[in-house]
């Protein structure tokens, strides 16, 4: 609760929405949202800062949609729009202890390269870092 308070307030949305390096991409179902992705170029980036790197900050997908594809087609946008904007990888922070995020970004060409610590109200959590690495096309090197 502590965490969505903070992170989710409408004074820490209006910033991040109007932050000139962060982008909002928001999946739909007809009429209604069900899933958004928020990627961070630049400075806006959380941790790495990385001119030649975008990072995937958010993909958020409602429960009754997992398993429906809504979460692999935002990880393709961010992909996609790095590759617009001429970025070499997509990099994002995965919680050490979220499996089945870690199996989906895995799933996506992610690898693991690193880790932080981050606060969670007053406990200490770690996050595996995890990149792509893209060509111009959009696709990875493997690909």
């Amino acid at each position: 609760q502590h965490y969505l308070s903070v992170n989710f307030s409408l004074e820490k949305l209006g910033a991040e929405l109007n932050e000139n390096d962060s982008r909002f991409y928001i999946a739909w179902d007809e009429q209604n949202p069900i899933g958004y992705l928020k990627v961070n170029f630049a400075q806006a980036q959380t941790d790495l800062k990385e001119n030649h790197s975008l990072e995937i900050e958010r993909i958020y997908v409602l429960n009754a949609y997992y398993g429906k594809k809504v979460g692999q087609l935002l990880c393709q946008r961010a992909v996609d729009v790095a590759a617009e904007s001429g970025k070499s990888s997509v990099w994002l922070g995965v919680w050490e202890n979220n499996a089945r995020a870690i199996r989906f970004y895995e799933k996506n060409g992610f690898v693991a390269f690193g880790t932080h610590g981050f606060k969670l109200g007053d406990d200490e959590q770690t996050d595996v870092l995890m990149r792509k690495s893209i060509l111009a096309d959009g696709k990875s090197p493997s690909s």
